[in-house]
């Protein structure tokens, strides 16, 4: 089976089983039609490794999979974007089993500052052990609906508010919108997260990664992806992701 017809097949796979059931209502999506093919089956291939759950801190994200791997692939998120939950619903599952787990590549989550809610989510999303990251941006993300839903039914006062992202913003649009509840009742403390958010140097050095990226690689939106350290031209989603990645590792098989 060629690569192409295995991630689409997976991201079938981890839709039916159980990624988009944790994402709420407003949030679910139908596996798009393409996304089901004749001769498309997943199935095992081989021995499945296990690199997507080796998880590191970067200097300007965090790394998930083999970090070893010839081929990286970076993802450019904002957790207020919609395409960039519907992305770690579709698409972060069918890497996981398609290209992280077996090493083939490895995937650096690295974040874009659009606003003030970003840098609130962002802080607690990198707050704590690396190990646990993937399972917080998860969270997050699939979430999204949910309290982002809040954010926009918000006074435009409380709102203006939260877009200062100061100290007392970023507490209080965490404690507003349910999102230190969700990871405390994950398991994380309480008093962890609240450090996090208090942390006015990783805020401001969350705007200037995000500032640095978009003046190395020239992202216009998100998500973006660059692939072996150059920018994919007008890729901003699984569909248009998939293809890419398909000629990239069948040409690495050839």
């Amino acid at each position: 089976m060629t690569l192409r017809p295995l991630l689409l097949a997976a991201a079938a796979f981890a839709l039916a089983t159980g990624a988009a059931t944790a994402q709420p209502k407003q949030q679910q999506q139908k596996p798009a039609e393409d996304l089901s093919r004749p001769g498309s089956t997943f199935g095992p291939q081989g021995k499945p490794g296990k690199w997507q759950a080796t998880i590191t801190r970067t200097a300007r994200g965090h790394l998930i999979g083999n970090p070893e791997a010839k081929a990286r692939l970076i993802e450019f998120i904002s957790y207020t974007c919609p395409h960039c939950a519907e992305f770690a619903t579709r698409g972060e599952p069918a890497l996981d089993l398609v290209l992280l787990a077996p090493g083939t590549m490895n995937l650096e989550v690295r974040p874009q500052i659009r606003n003030g809610l970003d840098v609130t989510v962002t802080l607690l999303a990198q707050c704590g052990d690396p190990a646990g990251f993937k399972s917080r941006h998860q969270a997050l993300m699939l979430a999204q609906g949910q309290w982002l839903g809040k954010a926009r039914a918000a006074p435009a006062s409380q709102r203006a508010i939260w877009e200062r992202a100061d100290r007392p913003a970023r507490m209080n649009a965490a404690s507003a919108l349910g999102l230190t509840a969700m990871l405390t009742s994950r398991g994380q403390s309480r008093s962890e997260l609240d450090a996090c958010l208090a942390n006015e140097g990783a805020a401001r050095k969350l705007r200037d990664i995000a500032k640095a990226d978009l003046s190395e690689f020239g992202i216009a939106s998100t998500p973006s992806f660059a692939l072996d350290g150059k920018l994919i031209e007008n890729v901003h989603g699984w569909e248009t992701l998939y293809p890419v990645l398909s000629a990239r590792f069948t040409e690495a098989k050839g």
